[in-house]
């Protein structure tokens, strides 16, 4: 049984590996499925006679709203576990693409797709991701890079599907069918039990509620409490409450605030070329199928990366400076992104698929193990809801600033080239400023052995304590009548007390 108090101990394996299924599916729908919304914006930017920026925003603020809801799924998870809140989001993601089927106007699309289903989206995301840390400690790459494997499963089934549902049902008749197929996170919710329910016996329990009842009875006597007391431990209660469902005190965390930094810049080029790859083969000239065929690639390639990536960052030379291969793959991604415009042909945007999906693979894989190994399992559930809510402002304006490249220019190349600068930009900052941390550590940590192995330093604070402990020798017999004056009174109160 564990201890009461103590957090479980991750089993890494057993039950573990269902979670990993769970999150599998979890996490696909919501990193996926705003990128297979893609094969319906032609035919809605025809339909509601809209520009390419104006499309670009469904799946912007569904992206947006995944990410920037990420401190009401951190909180509800505090609150109430993964499970609950995964079927709930299931459940959101289904409504909100129904509802869609019977849209008139792009802003009723805006609320719908992008904001309920957004929504959904997010409450399946972060407790996916939260619990696999939970269940897992050893092999966590490894089960991260499983889980985060879902998307690109997920985006190579949906990419023809969508499209087959589009010649067949029209894109109303498409959303309604997606929404009964997101409400499949529902049961992927449904395997996401609890780790060390039940540690504490009832007969415990009982005896710390009676325990608590008698405290609480004895303070809460108004004259045993002063009102200046009341006073301060209300604003700490206050403090404490919302520090337990977000730790703000992470933005005093070096390491934090640098990977924060890196991936606010990268996502503003990092969902916008995937948005418009389809859209961008169609513009050239490609049949339909072929443009999301090249969708299929890059999910293909990017399911094998994944996996893969977990694997090697696991491996003892790379998962000690795991930072650094998250940086590497940034700056490839946007490479990537930079030599793309040299694809004039259908084989060459093959290649840049297949490029692009192992650099996306890469960095997905790592997205958030390098933030759990910055700043540990204990902080990483705030730790996302912070970042997730930072990055969602670049999330948003990464496709439409894209789509009005392309409005203005009326070439895709100028929106590929932004995004891969930006991101080799990132790439950069993140290599340049990790190292700086990790020499800022290692000083740090030399600084701290040096002082606990200086005999000179020991041998001073023992000086201190003996001279501390003469003096307060030397001062006792000034303190003899005052000493002598205490006693008397408590004699005096003892006499009272008897009688």
């Amino acid at each position: 049984m564990q201890p009461p108090g103590r957090a479980p101990v991750p089993p890494d394996g057993g039950w573990g590996w269902a979670v990993v299924f769970g999150a599998f599916v979890s996490i696909g729908f919501a990193y996926a499925f705003p990128k297979g919304l893609a094969i319906f914006f032609k035919e809605i930017q025809d339909f509601f006679g809209t520009s390419y920026s104006e499309v670009a925003w469904i799946s912007s603020i569904m992206l947006a709203t995944t990410y920037g809801a990420g401190p009401i799924s951190s909180i509800l998870v505090n609150r109430y576990g993964s499970r609950p809140v995964v079927m709930f989001g299931g459940l959101l993601c289904g409504v909100g693409m129904i509802s869609a089927a019977f849209c008139t106007s792009i802003l009723q699309l805006y609320i719908c797709v992008g904001f309920i289903t957004g929504l959904g989206l997010a409450l399946n995301l972060q407790p996916s991701v939260i619990i696999i840390g939970k269940y897992f400690l050893k092999r966590r790459p490894i089960a991260n890079g499983l889980a985060m494997a879902g998307s690109p499963v997920m985006l190579c089934t949906l990419a023809p599907l969508n499209q087959f549902l589009f010649e067949n049902f029209g894109w109303r008749g498409s959303f309604l069918i997606l929404g009964a197929i997101l409400l499949n996170c529902c049961v992927a919710g449904a395997l996401f039990r609890p780790i060390g329910a039940a540690t504490t016996s009832a007969k415990n329990q009982d005896a710390l509620t009676g325990k608590i009842t008698e405290d609480a009875m004895e303070m809460g006597n108004p004259k045993n409490v002063p009102m200046e007391n009341k006073t301060e431990e209300g604003g700490k209660d206050c403090c404490e409450k919302i520090n337990q469902y977000l730790d703000f005190s992470l933005f005093k965390h070096r390491g934090f605030l640098i990977y924060l930094i890196g991936n606010v810049l990268m996502f503003l080029g990092f969902f916008a070329p995937i948005v418009f790859l389809a859209p961008y083969a169609k513009h050239t000239g490609i049949d339909e199928y072929s443009a999301a065929f090249l969708l299929s690639i890059l999910a293909i390639v990017d399911m094998v990366a994944r996996p893969t990536t977990g694997i090697i960052a696991n491996s003892k030379w790379v998962r000690p400076r795991i930072q650094y291969f998250f940086s590497f793959a940034i700056a490839f991604n946007g490479a990537c992104h930079l030599l793309c415009p040299l694809a004039s042909s259908y084989k060459g945007l093959v290649v840049y698929s297949s490029f692009f999906g192992l650099a996306f693979g890469m960095v997905c894989a790592m997205l958030f193990e390098t933030l759990m190994d910055l700043v540990g399992a204990a902080r990483f559930t705030s730790a996302v809801g912070l970042v997730t809510i930072a990055e969602c402002c670049t999330i948003l304006l990464g496709p439409p600033i894209g789509g009005t490249l392309i409005d203005t220019f009326g070439d895709y190349k100028y929106m590929f080239i932004k995004c891969g600068a930006v991101m080799v930009l990132a790439g950069t900052f993140l290599f340049i400023m990790n190292y700086y941390n990790y020499c800022m550590l290692a000083k740090e940590e030399k600084e701290k052995k040096t002082k606990e192995e200086d005999p000179k330093s020991v041998r001073t604070e023992n000086e201190g304590r003996n001279n501390w402990n003469k003096d307060t020798t030397q001062v006792e017999p000034e303190l003899e009548p005052l000493r002598e004056e205490q006693e008397g009174v408590k004699k005096e109160i003892n006499g009272t007390n008897e009688v």
